[in-house]
């Protein structure tokens, strides 16, 4: 990796998307490289059977800022961003999905959402460009998550985020995590933000999730997160006073 460590991590769960992963480089080095902040762009393989590896070792002299890790099985999402986590270097960490749906042109909003005292700005599709099956399953899914949850996620499925690294550091890893990433953070004691982002349609591929995969899984994850409301420990228990990410006051 670059001797300059980077200040922002992009986190790229990969599974056959060689059709979208140009693309993707090519607008996070046009929406990033003007900025003059360092950034990297960790591109997770996820065991895939189509050329999505090959694509990323093509572009990789062009866009130096990415970095390709990779999983021997296929692990799934969570374990790809579990992953990505762990080897990320920069204080900001963007998760985003490689389908093309997510625009990295919102990148910038992300970061100045990001304020003082804020660990995690996460995205609300707005306009969301999926089938009417999917739109409707997913607010369903968001009610009862909710319900369940005690939390108040407008977008669940949304993996669009901007999160400091910092407050990944307690992250129990588990099949699912990734649509709970704010409720955990908020049950730790930190402060979470919505952002209205765009949401387009995918031009490449096909999508990897759908109703039935993921209607029982979470149904039980929303029980589960329901246990962990109860149990977990606030991070801002276990830090000096601080004016961080943390909700306790300096």
């Amino acid at each position: 990796m670059s001797a300059v460590v980077p200040e922002i991590s992009i986190v790229l769960p990969v599974f056959n998307e060689e059709g979208n992963l140009a693309a993707l480089l090519a607008e996070f080095a046009e929406v990033l490289r003007p900025t003059g902040r360092p950034f990297e762009v960790l591109c997770v393989d996820d065991a895939s059977t189509d050329r999505s590896v090959a694509v990323l070792r093509e572009w990789q002299p062009k866009y130096p800022e990415m970095h390709l890790l990779r999983h021997r099985v296929n692990a799934g999402q969570s374990a790809a961003y579990a992953t990505g986590f762990a080897h990320a270097r920069g204080q900001v960490v963007i998760t985003m999905d490689a389908d093309g749906q997510n625009d990295p042109h919102d990148i910038p909003a992300l970061l100045a959402a990001l304020t003082p005292g804020i660990a995690c700005v996460t995205g609300v599709r707005r306009r969301r460009l999926d089938n009417a099956t999917r739109r409707i399953s997913s607010r369903i899914a968001n009610a009862y998550r909710n319900w369940v949850t005690g939390d108040r996620i407008t977008d669940a499925g949304c993996t669009f985020r901007a999160l400091r690294r910092e407050a990944l550091r307690e992250l129990p890893v588990f099949n699912g995590l990734h649509r709970f990433i704010p409720t955990i953070l908020r049950r730790q004691g930190y402060r979470v933000a919505e952002l209205p982002v765009n949401h387009r349609p995918r031009t490449q591929g096909v999508t990897k999730y759908g109703t039935r995969n993921r209607l029982w899984r979470g149904l039980r994850d929303c029980f589960a997160m329901r246990w962990y409301a109860a149990r977990a420990v606030p991070a801002d228990r276990l830090l000096p006073e601080t004016d961080g990410v943390g909700t306790r006051p300096s």
